[in-house]
């Protein structure tokens, strides 16, 4: 069944106007809210008797993990020990209705009117529909649900019902059930146990522990009622792991009656990271309940809803002439607000928090694709989001001394800073995650002019890094004496273990030089941080000189004879073969051939070179990234989904218009229409992400370069029209292109010079200019 009979291009919204069993799984991350603090998948309230499989439940918070014994087939020294993984808490959502002795089920009697709406503008998830029972009693049903923005421990569902054609008995039960698991990666020993369950008074609560780790997890929840005379008889059960509240009401045909179900969520993890936070954690999450609870259900929702109005002021991008690219762009935006960590505790995960796949890991999609993402809009998360790795510094440093190496070395795969992947071929081995943190720092340091931040903190992990990549290479005389990195894995994770990446290379070289120009300038601005900064990390002028030679002596490839870069002194040398040869039921190959048969040949999962030919781009000529592209592009199998945004990207760039929308509408609608049927195992943030990015850094042609913007725009004709804003040092611009001319605003801050495909253009406040 085409998803787009049931899911219309709406621009605001994602709508489901029939239930589907076999959709039932991929409605679940579709339908997923969120707060960055938690989040749940978009279950249904009641019991659902269709079959087990085709539901998966599940409610998570931001970091909050369990860890085990990682079992490999054969030892060796120093992998990774322990595992980590995201665990589904208690599920706080279930509401049942019983109409006498008949209890709603979709699957049961009639169902008209049915709607199912993700309305992005608000926030909430709302469900509509008629429901007729076996034996013809009519009732209707309104139920909304969020995560709230502006109070990030909150959650509430307002169920809403009326009897269309009788009066009398019907009976509400609500659950709050303890006895969580893991259904994406279910393990044999439980994750979670209860310490304590039961009622103060009429609120629930739940207090979990995690096994491994220790991790206290504390859910309260209350129900209220718009009128408390209908209620004829109540009671209350605690049944082992489930809190049951059983209300009877007596209700009149044609008036609507209101549920009001509120959560309120804390974990140790909080109380660790606040020492203000006292008392335990019973109390705590109690006492955040009663204090929400006194708001009332419309101020909650108002200050959400406001919160979303401010985040869609800054963060909206308006595509006319294409309903399904705009929907498609404003459920990305949307899904990465409600899933990344705002607190410099949590990051982002590769599938948010609306799945379990990839176990609720944080990867360097977070600094190459999402940190842009956030950074001209809201940068203070950006910033958030880069706190969070200089949290985890003394981890990094670990993680090196594991591997031999001085300075810091950051986790391919982590929650709590660690190293969770047991999987080397393609975690150690990644070594640029390194570049890739001092990157966003540099990006984040130009767009924003935080010198607090790069002085303070970004200093410290660019030194760190810098001494990592200073251990890590060797001078090979066969290479001319250069400075050569080998057994190493770029963003292509087909080609693990390989010498000289080409991507890994540039970027350490940018590694070291950003930090060189950082220790200068941090030395001259502010002497006295700058020597606290040495004395902290023993940083000896000696090590400034090594990485200085490193940069000058490091191994740039190139191939004459092609005038590419080729991607690793080996890729050259490897068999090319004919991608679309390839039958459709194998890719992707990383599920369906051995890694050396992979190796063996020129093929590659996702951008490498190419997106080298992105991040520094103001050093490769346009026709370097013709012959690249030119090069890669048949050789990529795009098996990740970080791969379309960036070739969509370079497409734009070199001309290649109608690629460049190809690649682009597989990311932008990646999940929406399930180009990888793998949505249901949750969202893919990092592409999501990328939509950003294909828009803003492909269409308009945005760079920032050293910290001045570069436009270059071209939408495609059947748009007509581009419009964004963008936050960038202490300025507000909004844009605007079609397909004549491209209008610049500065809307506040002051004057500002930028270019218009290498022609300079002054912004004044105010002001608004326009360019053919």
């Amino acid at each position: 069944m085409d998803k787009n009979t049931v899911y219309p291009y709406e621009p605001w919204s994602i709508s489901e106007r029939e239930f589907v069993v076999k959709n039932k799984h991929y409605n679940e991350a579709i339908f997923s809210i969120g707060n960055g603090y938690m989040g749940m998948r978009g279950t249904l309230e009641e019991d659902y008797t269709g079959p087990d499989n085709s539901t998966t439940p599940g409610m998570y918070v931001n970091g909050v993990y369990a860890s085990e014994e990682i079992i490999y087939g054969e030892e060796a020294p120093k992998l990774p020990e322990k595992s980590q993984t995201i665990i589904n808490i208690a599920d706080w959502s279930k509401i049942n209705i019983y109409l006498g002795k008949e209890k709603f089920d979709l699957l049961e009697g009639e169902v008209s009117n049915y709607e199912r709406v993700l309305d992005m503008k608000k926030g909430v998830l709302e469900r509509g529909l008629v429901w007729i029972s076996p034996t013809g009693k009519k009732i209707q049903l309104q139920i909304t649900r969020f995560l709230s923005q502006s109070s990030p421990h909150i959650g509430v569902i307002f169920y809403k019902f009326k009897p269309l054609n009788f009066s009398g008995s019907i009976k509400l039960v609500t659950e709050s059930d303890g006895n969580s698991q893991n259904y994406h990666f279910p393990r044999k020993k439980k994750l979670l146990s209860i310490e304590e369950i039961g009622f103060q008074e009429e609120i629930e609560y739940v207090i979990q522990k995690a096994n491994s780790t220790a991790i206290q997890i504390g859910i309260a929840v209350v129900n209220s009622f718009n009128t408390e005379n209908m209620i004829r008889k109540e009671s209350r059960e605690v049944l082992s792991d489930k809190l049951v509240s059983q209300y009877d009401l007596d209700v009149r045909e044609g008036e609507e009656y209101s549920l009001y179900r509120y959560l309120a969520v804390y974990t140790s993890l909080e109380m660790e990271s606040n020492g203000s936070v006292t008392g335990d954690l019973k109390e705590l999450v109690l006492s955040e309940l009663k204090i929400e609870l006194r708001k009332g259900s419309q101020v909650l929702l108002n200050e959400h809803q406001e919160f979303m109005k401010k985040y869609w002021e800054d963060m909206d991008i308006k595509i006319e002439g294409d309903p399904a690219l705009q929907q498609g762009f404003r459920f990305n935006a949307f899904h990465l607000l409600q899933s990344t960590g705002r607190d410099a505790r949590t990051n982002i995960a590769a599938k948010g928090l609306t799945g379990e796949f990839y176990e609720g890991h944080y990867f360097w999609d977070t600094e190459i694709y999402i940190i842009p993402f956030f950074l001209y809009s809201r940068p203070e998360i950006a910033r958030n989001l880069l706190m969070f790795r200089y949290y985890n510094l003394e981890k990094a440093r670990e993680n090196a001394r594991r591997m031999r190496l001085d300075g810091a070395l950051y986790p391919w795969r982590t929650i709590n800073g660690e190293e969770a992947s047991g999987f080397f071929m393609g975690s150690t081995v990644q070594y640029h995650i390194n570049a890739d943190i001092a990157y966003a720092i540099y990006q984040y340091y130009t767009a924003t002019e935080d010198k607090e931040f790069l002085y303070k903190y970004g200093a410290e992990i660019l030194a760190e890094t810098a001494r990592m990549w200073a251990a890590r290479g060797d001078y090979i005389p066969l290479k001319g004496n250069k400075f050569c990195i080998n057994e190493v894995c770029g963003p292509d994770e087909y080609k693990p273990g390989v010498n000289n990446n080409c991507y890994t290379n540039y970027m350490a070289k940018f590694n070291l030089q950003f930090a060189l120009d950082v220790m200068k300038k941090l030395e001259k601005e502010e002497p006295v941080l700058y020597n606290e900064l040495k004395e902290r990390i023993k940083l000896k002028a000696e090590e400034l000189i090594k990485w200085e030679n490193a940069v000058d002596s490091m191994y740039l490839p190139f191939s004459e004879e092609l005038g590419i870069h080729p991607q690793d002194d080996s890729f050259l040398f490897k068999k090319s073969v004919d991608i679309s040869s390839i039958p459709a039921e194998e890719i992707p190959l990383v599920r369906n051939w051995h890694p050396l048969v992979i190796w063996r040949y020129q093929l590659i999962k996702q951008a490498d070179v190419i997106l080298l030919m992105l991040l520094l781009g103001d050093q490769f000529t346009l026709e370097e990234k013709k012959s690249n592209y030119d090069f890669y592009e048949p050789r990529t199998t795009h098996d990740s989904s970080l791969s379309p945004a960036i070739y969509s990207i370079i497409a734009n760039e070199i001309g290649y218009l109608d690629e460049a929308y190809k690649y682009f509408m597989r990311t932008v609608r990646l999940d929406l229409d399930d180009y990888n049927k793998n949505t249901y195992q949750g969202l893919h943030t990092a592409s999501m992400a990328g939509s950003w990015l294909s828009l803003i850094q492909g269409f308009a042609g945005f760079r920032n370069y050293a910290g001045q913007l570069y436009f270059s725009p071209q939408i495609p004709s059947r748009w007509e029209r581009l419009e964004f804003k963008i936050k960038f040092q202490k300025r507000n611009l909004k844009i605007v292109i079609s397909p004549e001319n491209t209008e610049y605003k500065l809307i506040s801050g002051d004057e500002l010079k930028i270019f218009h495909k290498k022609e300079e253009i002054l912004l004044r406040p105010g002001k608004s200019i326009q360019v053919p």
